[in-house]
Formats: structure tokens, C-alpha cells, sequence
């Protein structure tokens, strides 16, 4: 991950570059594990991504079914707040 203010690049398997915008960075206060909430804003449909982050900007899959469970809870009070202040 190379972070430029509210943007990142992400490497795909075939190590072409695709910039993402960053929506949301969240650290776990109960595992010390940082996320980065992204989307790849040239795509219309506006899939958000999410992935576990090291300290050297490395991106780590989230494989946990019940890590997931608390990224979606988390991304959802996240929206509800943007929207209540919009």
C-alpha cells in the first residue's frame, strides 16, 4: 500500500497499479490491528474494499468470518454518522 494523503495504490496479482481512494482507516482497540477502508472510484458501481494493514503500509487479506462481522458493524456505524452529519 502507497498512501498519498487520501489515496493508495494497490498492486493486483498481475502488479499492475490501481489507485483507490480511502474512505475510512479504523484501528481495533481490543487487537491493535489497523483496517483501511478503500474504493476504486474510476468503477461506477463503488465496491468497498477493506483490508488489514501492517505498519510499512503492507495490505493483509481479512479472512475471519467474525473479524468480517465487526468490519461491516464498523463500516455501518461509520455511514450512519457520515449521513447524520450530512
Amino acid at each position: 500500500m502507497t498512501e498519498k494523503e487520501n489515496a493508495l495504490i494497490v498492486i493486483d496479482d498481475t502488479g499492475k497499479e490501481i489507485p483507490m481512494d480511502i474512505i475510512y482507516i479504523f484501528e481495533d482497540e481490543d487487537t491493535g490491528k489497523k483496517y483501511v477502508y478503500y474504493v476504486d472510484s474510476s468503477q461506477e458501481e463503488g465496491e468497498v474494499f477493506v483490508s488489514a494493514y501492517d505498519d510499512e503500509g503492507n495490505l493483509m487479506p481479512v479472512e475471519d468470518p467474525e473479524e468480517w462481522e465487526k468490519l461491516d458493524a464498523v463500516f455501518e456505524a461509520y455511514v450512519k454518522n457520515e449521513e447524520a452529519q450530512a
